[in-house]
């Protein structure tokens, strides 16, 4: 039996990783051999890399030290070897707050879709609900 969820794939080719990440194939190359410690994917025949979502959440960490955090690349594998864990936890902070924005952000925008008629209705909807029932 195939399985189609995307979310229990113990592997995952080096393009789908490069989509994921919104980078290049050749980039991911390259990490992986500036950062040997962090980043040793399985290879399948032929030398086809393959990664776990170790690898992968690696390969996350080490794209906002160096893409969003700007560091270089010598400066990323000093943090990362020096302080993991605290680098990990704020990279986990950072992701966290980003959901929290993107689901406010959504939230304002629903809430911007409303029209005033929409709102009046509402209200009254709500007005309606409090009243006590008549011979109560």
């Amino acid at each position: 039996m195939l399985n189609k969820n995307k979310n229990l794939k113990l592997y995952y080719s080096i393009s789908e990783v490069a989509q994921m990440l919104g980078v290049t194939e050749s980039l991911l190359r390259y990490w992986e051999d500036e950062f040997p410690q962090q980043l040793k994917p399985k290879r399948a025949g032929r030398g086809v890399r393959q990664y776990n979502t170790e690898d992968i959440e690696a390969l996350k960490l080490i794209y906002h030290l160096v893409k969003e955090r700007g560091m270089t690349l010598q400066g990323a594998r000093q943090r990362l070897k020096d302080n993991r864990e605290t680098t990990l936890r704020n990279y986990e902070a950072v992701e966290r707050l980003k959901s929290i924005r993107e689901e406010l952000v959504s939230m304002r925008d629903a809430l911007n879709a409303f029209s005033y008629e929409d709102m009046d209705a509402l209200k009254k909807n709500i007005e309606e609900d409090r009243k006590p029932e008549a011979g109560s």
